[in-house]
Formats: C-alpha cells, structure tokens, sequence
C-alpha cells in the first residue's frame, strides 16, 4: 500500500467488461488476467487493511414509559372487582429495554482506551454500549460525548490487548468518481464490504430531514443498509474518508444512494469530545437565507454568492461587530460564503472566543469586519432569544405579490414575510401581510429604504406606519 495507488482499476474493469459474451473477445489474454487478478489483489488488500477497524456496535436503550393502571389490588379484584373511576386511576411507570445495532470506527488508541467513531443516531441515547471486533473480541463500552448537529458520537471501551486503528484519510480530496468501499454490519451481517465510486461530494440533506445539519455529505453508490450506520467509507488506499450515516430510498434498502459525513469534518469532533467531553461550535448571532437576485439587485449587492442577513440577535458577537439586518455576508475567515447554510457550516467551525474576518455587502460597498465569535448555544436556548432585531422579514412588493393578496395599488412598497415568535414585532402585533408605509416618519419606497431605516443608530424606538385591511396604522417596536 504505503500510500501509492495499487492498481489501474480502470483499466483493470474495461478488460472484464471486454471479456463478457457478446462484447468482446471471449477469452482472456495473459495480460488481461494478470491486470484483474492484480485488480482483485487490490480490494483484497484494502479489505484486509480495513475491515479489523470496523467493529459492530450493540447498543440497550432504556426507555420509560406512562402506562395507565386501573387499580387492581388483587387477583380477586382483577376477575371479580370492578375498576376504579378515571379519577382514581394512576399511571404506572414502566421501562422497556430498546435493543440496536450498527457500526463504528477505530479511531485512536491511548494507552489502554480505544476510542471508537459512530453515529449519534447509533449510540448517542444509549445506557448501554458493547464493541465487537472484526476477530470476535467483544468489550463493554462507554459512551464518552456526542455531537447531535453532526450525527457524531464517540464511545471509548479499555484493554490492554494490541487493537488495530484506522487511517484517517483527508476527505477534502475527494472527488466524484473516486473509488469508494463501504464497511459495517448492514442488517446485523458482519464485517460487510461493499464496491463503488464517490457519486458526489457536498451534499447537502433535504430541508426537513432529521439528519446532521452542520456537516455536508459525500454521496456514493457502494451499498449502504440498516446497520451500516457509523461504517467506513474507505478510498483505494484504504484510508477512512467518511462515516456513514444515511441513505435516500422510499424502501428503506439501498438504491445507491448512499450518504457518508467527510472524514475531515469528524476529527475536530474526536480531539474535542476526547479533551472536553462535548463539541464548542462557533456561533454569530444572525438568522439568514439565500438572496434571490431582485433582492441582490434592489439592495445593490454586486456579487452573486453569500448569505443575506434578515435579523442580527442584540448583544450577540454579531451584533457587537456591527453586522446589521440587509448585509450581505460573502467571506469567513477567508472561505467563500456560497449560500445560508454554507454561513452557518462555516460559522460552526469557527473557534469560540477567536476573531475572525468577516466580509460583506452593504448597499452596494464591501466592508471587512472583526467578529469574535461566541459559543453556540442549545437551539431550544437560541429560539428562545428575545433580543432579535428587527424579529421579521421583509419583501419588496411585486405585481405578483399585490395580484395575489389581493391588495390596492398604491398602499406600499414593502411588505412583512415572516413575524418571529418572541421578538419585539411579534409583541407588537406585527403581522405577515403588514404593508410598510414610514418608518419614523421617512416614507418607505423600497427594501433599500427599509434596512436604511431600522439600522439608524441613533434610534432605539421605531414607530411603523403599516397598512393592513384598507387602514393605517401606528405601531412601535423598540430596539
């Protein structure tokens, strides 16, 4: 192996596919069965390399649950008595053993623990944790952190017996059409290796998907099934490029749609969850989304690519560096921002407490800010906040827009999109539909107009002028 490609699979396959009946000549050359026997030496190789790092992981989860009990005192009363009333009736706690299975990754080896990656999905609920080896060994394990916005946990088991590691290849190379193996337990069969290429990378999971969200995905047709969960994804050099992690089907079985978290984005996970016990992501304090181009057109942003800002969180590092509602954030930390979510992958991967450089567009002039970001909270703690400003977005009104809500011409230029709960504006009764007129008394022609308005320093009250229903309107938000 060490380091080198092993053979031309390539070639090695065009000359199979030669070889078959009715395609080419029907018997093999020397050469040609040299280079698919070599072909075959390779995947031997890799297998052999790779499949002692997988290991099965069994898991126990302990669930408890409510169960209605109707009184029964005793066996007499069960067949002969009667219940008693709704009102007497007591819930019964009971707990259920939930039993699942599926894959992991030897990691790192320090002294007598092992440190084995898999899913959160897998291991991350669990109360109890058992390791199977490639060879049989079996250990009881732990589960040491996770990380539910990547899909990530780490469970450690000890002993003193020599355990092979994985190498850990550098996902960030990657690239579609690459060879790909997949490693795991699919369906509670061990040590399963499936054959394939890298069909795409940075895949993003379909907005409603419950799957990691800060992570992208490398995308690949090596067969991937239930229990497979936590697997290698493995390149030619038997190196671990990914963690497997879903798949797409409507059967529930492999179609070839299989779905790894890139190696790269899994070790800052290992060393923090090793060091810390949990994962810090960095956090701006900005709710944003992709910019259509008649936004980017109407608030003179010049670049095609980045994430538009629709309200900054007060007292958030954001908002202490003076990023504003309507700017157009296009760089962090010198990678380029491509959309919303690629904002906030990038984000996340920021270091809590560090500054970085934040560059946007604002009404058409590109400025560079210092950002020293914050520790990500909880996002039931997040989308508790109340300091949001402005707490709504909003839209330049359009023919389309008027036809479709039925509305006057002439009864604005701006209208409100969506009213986030606990903000000032929710308080203030703001709502979806709302038609800004004036903001302070300034006359509000355009969605330029209104980010000018709400971003006035100098102001911390805000008096809007909205049209609703056929009348005006005078509601105050304070900042």
């Amino acid at each position: 192996m060490k380091g080198k490609r092993i053979v031309p699979m390539a070639l090695a396959l065009g000359l199979l596919i030669g070889a078959l009946p009715g395609v080419g000549a029907q018997e093999l050359s020397g050469s040609e069965v040299a280079a698919l026997e070599g072909f075959q030496s390779s995947l031997r190789k890799i297998a052999q390399k790779t499949l002692p790092v997988v290991v099965e992981i069994n898991v126990v989860q302990v669930v408890k649950q409510q169960i209605p009990s109707f009184g029964f005192g005793s066996p007499f009363e069960f067949f002969f008595g009667s219940p008693k009333k709704d009102d007497e009736q007591k819930n019964t706690e009971r707990e259920f053993r939930r039993p699942g299975l599926g894959s992991g990754v030897i990691v790192r080896k320090t002294g007598e623990k092992v440190y084995v990656l898999t899913n959160n999905h897998v291991a991350g609920e669990a109360n109890e944790i058992s390791v199977k080896l490639n060879d049989g060994r079996e250990y009881e394990a732990r589960l040491l952190g996770a990380d539910s916005r990547r899909d990530l946990a780490l469970v450690v088991f000890e002993t003193k017996d020599s355990v092979p590691v994985a190498t850990l290849g550098d996902s960030d190379r990657v690239q579609a059409g690459d060879w790909a193996l997949a490693l795991g337990n699919p369906l509670g069969f061990e040590s399963t290796i499936t054959f394939g290429i890298v069909s795409a990378v940075g895949r993003r999971p379909m907005p409603g998907m419950e799957v990691g969200n800060f992570t992208d995905y490398i995308q690949t047709d090596a067969s991937i099934n239930q229990g497979n969960s936590g697997g290698a994804l493995v390149n030619s050099r038997g190196e671990v490029i990914g963690i497997n992690t879903w798949i797409a089907s409507q059967s529930g079985g492999s179609i070839g749609l299989g779905f790894a978290i890139p190696i790269n984005n899994a070790k800052r996970v290992i060393d923090q969850i090793i060091s810390k016990g949990s994962v810090e992501y960095g956090w701006l304090g900005v709710t944003s989304a992709d910019a259509s181009k008649e936004l980017r057109e109407a608030m003179n942003i010049r670049v095609p690519a980045g994430a538009f800002v629709h309200d900054v969180f007060l007292d958030s590092p954001a908002h202490a560096a003076g990023i504003q509602p309507g700017d157009f954030i296009t760089r962090v930390g010198g990678a380029e921002v491509t959309n919303s979510n690629t904002l906030v992958q990038l984000v996340g991967n920021l270091v809590p407490g560090r500054v970085a450089e934040f560059q946007i567009q604002r009404f058409g002039e590109t400025k560079t800010l210092q950002v020293r970001t914050a520790a990500r909270k909880s996002e039931k703690e997040i989308s508790g906040a109340q300091k949001l400003w402005p707490g709504f977005s909003a839209v330049e009104m359009t023919e389309k827009i008027r036809r479709d809500l039925n509305l006057p011409s002439g009864s604005g230029k701006v209208i409100i999109g969506n009213v986030s709960a606990g903000s000032s504006a929710a308080s203030a009764n703001l709502k979806t539909g709302d038609i800004i007129r004036e903001i302070n008394g300034k006359k509000i022609d355009s969605i330029l107009d209104f980010y000018r308005a709400i971003n006035e320093n100098s102001k911390k009250e805000f008096m809007l002028r909205i049209h609703r229903s056929g009348n005006d309107f005078l509601i105050g938000i304070v900042k």
